[in-house]
């Protein structure tokens, strides 16, 4: 935007926005209004239409580009105007009264509250507000509001503040601890109002969370009293009793972070006060069991959400205490916060149940580290009644026709109960969990004897099914007879009972391996179920699981096998199961003899291949998904490549060289015809991958015409996968000195047309999988055949461009450019055996004649990347290159480490210094000293916190 707009026109702009029914008309008008909001004209414009107030569309708007411009353009403003605008935003805010919408009071409240983060020169900003708000009772609402959002932004990761101002702030707000805490207070006591209540209690929460308020404050009691009250008054609103929960929930983790800091260094328990206050807190939690258990009379979910929630803190806060306090041969008195969670495990609805899902596994964590018998033997009847009750949970409603959609609600809790089984179930042992199962299965109920119905009996095979995997292959008491009752299940028998049976039998694959006498039956019984609606999918995982398990002792059925995949696509399962089936029967094919496995391997292979050929040949119209999507068939192919792994006997010939050679002109068919499809090619050339690894160098009669398919295609259309097919062939081929001109000759064809499409506008951000594949195919040219690849003419040009590629934010391109300069590093100073002294010294003098020319680009690269651009899990990738930097030549390192360091800006938008010399200083040296690349994330990550 070149000049400013009219007020009119922005006017317009936002009325056509919120109010103009044509969504193309909507359309432009945003997009214009965020051109707007993105330039310097935005500021005034803003200020003007708070100031004038036309209408509510108009003030949210400008409310919203005020917030936004503070937040992330606070730059562009100069010093001197930071008065103004102070003085300007707290005018605003003194015109905001009880008919004031509340968004546009949130969004000035934050705008507010990012400014005062950012204005360092404004030193005393809370005391400031209090003294112009404080006591105005008309202002309390704004007031509160800014004092809420306060303290939530300082760790906002869109304002550059830098570690050294946010310490700043902290000390600050630290300081004003007591004065806040003062002014709740007097606003609990002068204001009746429900909404001011929830304020303040949101407030004292926004304080406690970032320490400012210490647990031990002498009115501290005063707020919390408040909330526990909320608690223990069944009449509460639910706004007003969810905000009092979160109140006791932060000052429950705080109170933990505390415990865990503050110890007397004699005896290692918390300081007196913190213990005294641990026990206050869990009294008073105590009191709450009543109010719980009204809330589930009154089918108040709401509510017994948020007791759930207190008291699944409350466990977590006092969790390492009760494992100290039992390994010492003692009982704590929080161990009953663990029947408190229960209690809510045994809720009535499952939502509730899976807020103590964290707890359970923390608890399970520590036993496990622990690893101490009598310990653990003291949580066993926790786990129990966890165990017991979520089955109770995993019931499906007693009416329910058919199995659970995957989608489904219900079915993700199913999934994160089996997990939690799976986690768990270590602190009562599968085989008895397996067991207690069994008896609840096997038992009868009242007066009448009924047996459980089909929901409980689901339920418990359910169960049965998490742990099957655990259970001990010799078990010959419970297994036996759950197999049996399984196999003689009636036809009548509940959908969903039988489709949990089937994957439980797939789970029990271990115990069936070392029970031959079991296959025959199950496997028929099983290849029943495959024809079966709803069973089909659940059948296939199954017969996936035994022949994944039981390779050899399935040989014999080969042919039965190849007979069930030529009938997979009239079976009623899904792609993904069938997908699952042929990888389960090519495990069965690799474990035959090297003459046995040519005929079902290209059997199972033409298969597949057939349906294919006939789509190309047909010139059929795609339908994804669909028997007619090329997808399917080509995944089936390169499932089979995939798991296609016999020993070769003979070394001569590879047992799958038949298969591959009859699948290779097919897959060439298949390029030539879709190349234009980025979404076939990707699974082509996935096919292509395992073909290749599967023969490794038997396939070298393939590589010319392979390494002709690809660069003709890819010149067309620069789908990346292809650039992957050429770094899967490097890394076998690379090694071979008769391949190694072809493969350079590869690249330098590749370049050409990759390099066109990077150089565009955003080319790296837009196209981040063809910088990861390039730089992948690039690596494994250092890791094979470095000497020429660092000879090559197109060195230079491929060290540029991934010197440009290291600001890109981007997990996967990020971390293969940053393995390329690493490798590159590393291939220039280790000697890695090689008894080729030459091939070695020429290496180094390459990588250092490159390091001597790039170096310098690179470490400021490296450096101002990791602070401005990247996202902080991708620093252990930088560490291990500034550490390889730094052994290769730490003379050189210290320098151009220096120098990035000193480009660095000096101070942030709001005028406070980013770093000081002493820390540069440590830095500086840390990195240089480091002893391991740890060491260097470790400093990294502190580093980049001074400038963000």
């Amino acid at each position: 935007m070149d000049s400013p707009p009219t007020l009119d026109l922005v006017y317009q702009a936002v009325l056509t926005l919120y109010k103009n029914p044509n969504p193309t008309e909507k359309e432009k008008a945003n997009h214009w209004l965020n051109q707007l909001q993105k330039s310097v004209y935005a500021w005034k414009i803003a200020d003007e239409m708070l100031l004038q107030k036309r209408d509510l569309e108009s003030c949210y708007f400008a409310a919203q580009t005020m917030r936004s411009k503070i937040q992330l353009s606070f730059h562009e403003l100069p010093a001197s105007s930071h008065v103004s605008l102070r003085d300007s935003l707290l005018d605003h805010i003194s015109q905001i009264n009880k008919n004031t919408n509340p968004i546009i009071v949130t969004q000035l409240s934050l705008a507010l509250a990012d400014f005062i983060l950012q204005m360092a020169t404004w030193h005393e900003p809370v005391m400031d507000l209090l003294k112009k708000f404080g006591e105005n009772s008309e202002s309390l609402w704004p007031l509160l509001e800014i004092l809420v959002v306060l303290p939530e932004e300082v760790n906002s990761r869109f304002l550059r503040l830098g570690a050294n101002r946010r310490q700043q702030i902290i000390h600050n707000f630290h300081s004003n601890g007591d004065a806040i805490l003062l002014f709740l207070t007097e606003c609990i006591v002068q204001v009746e109002d429900v909404q001011i209540c929830i304020k303040v209690l949101r407030c004292f929460t926004s304080w406690v969370m970032i320490h400012a308020i210490p647990l031990t404050s002498v009115l501290f009691g005063s707020i919390l009293n408040i909330a526990f009250e909320v608690l223990k008054n069944n009449l509460s609103g639910s706004s007003l009793h969810e905000t009092a929960a979160d109140c006791v929930s932060v000052v429950l983790q705080i109170l933990e972070e505390d415990t865990s800091v503050q110890r007397d260094p004699t005896t290692g328990e918390p300081v007196m006060a913190l213990q005294q206050f641990q026990l206050d807190m869990f009294s008073r939690i105590l009191e709450l069991e009543q109010p719980y258990h009204i809330s589930v009379a009154h089918e108040d979910m709401d509510k017994s959400i948020n007791y759930c929630r207190i008291f699944t803190e409350l466990g977590e806060t006092f969790l390492d205490t009760i494992i100290n306090s039992c390994l010492n041969g003692k009982q704590h008195y929080a161990i009953k916060s663990l029947d408190f969670a229960l209690m809510c495990v045994s809720h009535h609805d499952y939502e509730v149940a899976q807020i103590t899902f964290n707890l359970w596994y923390g608890l399970s964590e520590l036993l496990y580290q622990r690893n101490n018998v009598d310990l653990t033997n003291t949580f066993k009847p926790h786990v129990e009644r966890l165990i017991t009750a979520l089955c109770r949970h995993c019931q499906m409603e007693p009416d329910h026709l058919g199995l659970i959609d995957e989608g489904d609600q219900f079915a993700d809790f199913r999934a994160r109960v089996s997990e939690l089984i799976k986690d768990t179930v270590f602190v009562i042992g599968s085989s008895h969990c397996f067991r207690q199962m069994f008896t609840l299965l096997t038992s009868t109920h009242g007066p009448n004897q009924i047996a459980p119905s089909w929901d409980m009996t689901e339920a418990a095979l359910f169960v049965m099914q998490a742990v099957a995997k655990n259970i001990l292959p010799d078990e010959n008491d419970v297994v036996p007879k759950v197999v049996e009752a399984i196999l003689n299940l009636p036809e009548n028998t509940h959908v969903a009972v039988r489709y949990t049976s089937i994957l439980l039998l797939g789970e029990l694959c271990d115990w069936i391996s070392k029970h031959p006498q079991s296959m025959e039956p199950i496997l028929n019984f099983l290849l029943a179920c495959l024809n079966q609606k709803d069973l089909g999918s659940a059948a296939s995982t199954a017969l996936q699981s035994i022949c994944s398990a039981c390779p050899s002792q399935m040989a014999s059925n080969v042919q039965g096998l190849l007979q069930i995949a030529s009938l997979l696509d009239t079976f009623e399962i899904s792609n993904e199961a069938a997908n699952g089936l042929i990888k389960g029967i090519s495990k069965v094919i690799s474990t035959l003899r090297n003459n046995e496995v040519d005929g079902p391997l290209k059997e199972l292979c033409w298969l597949q291949a057939r349906p294919l050929c006939h789509l190309i040949e047909e010139n059929l119209p795609i339908v994804r998904n669909t028997k007619t999507d090329p997808i399917l068939w080509l995944d089936r192919l390169a499932t089979i490549f995939r798991n296609a792994s016999p020993p070769v006997e003979n070394q001569d010939t590879h047992p799958c060289h038949g298969a591959v050679n009859d699948m290779w002109p097919v897959l060439v068919k298949t390029c030539e015809k879709y190349q234009s499809d980025a979404r076939i090619m990707e699974r082509c050339c996935r096919c292509l991958r395992f073909l290749v690894r599967c023969l490794n160098t038997y396939c070298a009669h393939l590589l010319e015409p392979m390494v002709k398919l690809i660069i003709q295609v890819y010149s067309k259309h620069q789908h990346s996968c292809f650039l992957y097919v050429g770094s899967i062939l490097v890394d076998i081929f690379g090694v071979e000195l008769d391949y190694t001109s072809g493969l350079i000759g590869m690249l330098e064809a590749f370049l050409g047309p990759t390099f066109a499409i990077l150089q565009e506008t955003d080319g790296l951000k837009n196209h981040p999988d063809t910088v990861d594949d390039l730089f992948r195919l690039c690596t494994r040219f250092l890791q094979t055949c470095p000497v020429p690849f660092l000879h090559s003419s197109m060195i230079n040009s491929i060290l540029d461009c991934a010197i440009l590629s290291v600001s890109l934010d981007h997990r996967e391109a990020n971390s293969s450019v940053m393995k390329f300069f690493c490798d590159l590093l590393h291939c220039g100073r280790s000697h890695e055996n090689r008894t080729d002294r030459s091939d070695f010294d020429m290496k180094r003098q390459l990588v250092t004649q490159i390091l001597q020319e790039k170096g310098q680009n690179l470490v400021i690269t490296l450096i101002h990347s990791a602070v401005f651009t990247l996202s902080s899990y991708m620093f252990p990738d930088i560490s291990e290159v500034l550490f390889e930097i730094t052994l290769h030549n730490k003379n050189l390192m210290a320098s151009w480490l220096e120098q990035a360091i000193t480009q660095m800006p000096k101070e942030n938008a709001g005028g406070t210094i980013t770093a000081t010399q002493e820390q540069l200083l440590k830095f500086h040296r840390a990195v240089l000293n480091a002893d391991s690349p740890k060491n260097v994330v470790v400093e990294l990550r502190e580093y980049a916190r001074l400038y963000r």
